[in-house]
């Protein structure tokens, strides 16, 4: 009996090619989501810096009425689970259309500019890091629907958890 085909390493092909292999291949999760959230936090740690000196005055997320406990369970469990939930559907929906690649630009785009609809400087901030979550979605995805829901949900936990312990007032 012939054994399954194991996943394929993503992306090799596309402009994407770029990103390290943890996040093209579906191998081992624990390495995917640790490159996955240094990438992710360096990018938009940096893209929030640029875009706090060019233009200061642009309107940034607020937080307000969440804190303490309350604010962890939002920002690092339910937040990362609910967005990769409805990134996962749009990413599969994409899919059916456009290549892989073209699939993780379009859904980081569309998730920036849902993030500026609450405040412009953090969809101009967060387009970085949904790539990568979107990136992990579509790689692990070859696993199943929920291994891709599980590593970018963990990502994007770990992505959320230092803001969260700010807003939370934890820092």
């Amino acid at each position: 009996m012939a054994s399954a085909q194991p996943p394929a390493r993503l992306l090799d092909d596309s402009f994407l090619k770029f990103l390290p292999a943890p996040l093209r291949e579906p191998r081992r999760a624990w390495l995917a989501i640790l490159t996955g959230y240094a990438l992710s936090i360096v990018g938009s740690l940096l893209l929030a810096l640029i875009v706090g000196m060019v233009a200061p005055d642009l309107g940034r997320p607020d937080f307000k009425g969440l804190n303490g406990p309350m604010a962890i369970l939002a920002l690092v469990v339910l937040s990362p689970l609910l967005e990769t939930l409805i990134m996962g559907g749009v990413l599969v929906l994409l899919q059916k259309f456009l290549s892989p690649a073209a699939s993780i630009i379009t859904s980081a785009i569309l998730w920036g500019i849902v993030h500026s609809l609450g405040a412009p400087s953090w969809g101009l901030a967060i387009w970085w890091p949904f790539m990568i979550f979107s990136t992990l979605f579509v790689v692990w995805r070859q696993r199943g629907f929920w291994a891709g829901v599980a590593v970018a949900s963990t990502t994007h936990a770990l992505q959320n958890l230092i803001p969260a312990l700010a807003v939370a007032g934890y820092l």
